[in-house]
């Protein structure tokens, strides 16, 4: 079975939230850990925490759309470390709003950061990994990848390709060794919401006949928070995929994450959608 200790694992949207808490526990389980995100202050202040003499962490500011910045993200590790044992796809961003006024540009957008730039950063990452013969692609998808929420379409549809990237991948790579798993989170406590508001306050301001729609989704969102989970959380589902030499397919975290989707499973999609929408 792998160990942590002595992995080199990329996480990127590591300045926050899960990809934080990831480094975290990967730190502690022995791992080299190299964090990314556009934010060099917090960047830094977490690698000094991980480790004050900086040979066991890397911090590497960057934007995961750029190309530029991906390579760069990659050459430094291989530079420092000389070898990629794991790479956690965490960053990522949700656009809300409905669909029909929602500027084609904004889902481009939010399709460049969730989907497009994680498959050009896997890339980069998949010559080492295969020539190593061994690593393992982490990527970070959602419960809202199988269950799609009014006004939340676009976000919920980059994470619904990744459950296809994902499984297409785990194929391509297991000759030679590559471990590939999706990571499913629900409802958890981060900054995630409120980046979200924020990058989608101009469309919700202007949203016409929807707004009472909009109104009654805001209370259902708040009514979640009493079942959300943390961070760790999805940490640990990190760490169990990272330390397995054969990790499921997919881990649901937290509990109502596996209960929802368990429902979706099980019940017909019209009830389905009847009792988990989110209105108040």
């Amino acid at each position: 079975m792998p160990q942590l200790a002595g992995q080199v694992v990329i996480i990127t949207g590591a300045s926050s939230g899960i990809g934080e808490a990831t480094a975290r526990r990967l730190a502690r389980a022995g791992a080299k850990v190299v964090i990314s995100a556009r934010r060099q202050a917090r960047l830094d202040a977490l690698a000094r925490e991980l480790d004050p003499t900086g040979a066991a962490v890397l911090a590497v500011a960057g934007d995961v759309t750029s190309d530029a910045d991906r390579r760069r993200l990659v050459d430094a590790t291989l530079a420092k470390f000389g070898r990629i044992d794991g790479l956690v796809n965490n960053a990522g961003y949700g656009t809300r709003g409905p669909v029909e006024i929602v500027p084609l540009e904004a889902i481009r957008r939010n399709f460049e950061t969730n989907v497009f730039s994680l498959i050009a950063l896997t890339q980069l990452v998949l010559p080492t990994m295969r020539t190593q013969g061994s690593g393992c692609v982490v990527n970070i998808g959602s419960v809202a990848g199988r269950i799609a929420r009014p006004l939340s379409s676009i976000y919920d549809s980059t994470k619904h390709a990744l459950e296809a990237i994902t499984d297409g991948l785990r194929g391509e790579l297991e000759p030679f060794g590559v471990r590939v798993t999706l990571i499913r989170p629900g409802y958890i406590v981060t900054e995630f919401v409120n980046v979200a508001d924020a990058a989608s306050d101009d469309i919700l301001a202007h949203a016409g006949p929807y707004e009472p729609f909009l109104a009654g989704f805001r209370v259902g969102y708040k009514k979640l928070q009493r079942v959300a989970g943390a961070p760790d959380d999805i940490a640990r589902c990190v760490e169990a995929a990272l330390a397995s030499d054969n990790p499921a397919p997919r881990y649901n975290a937290p509990f109502h994450a596996k209960v929802f989707l368990l429902l979706k499973w099980l019940l017909p999609a019209r009830l389905f959608a009847r009792i988990t929408r989110l209105r108040k």
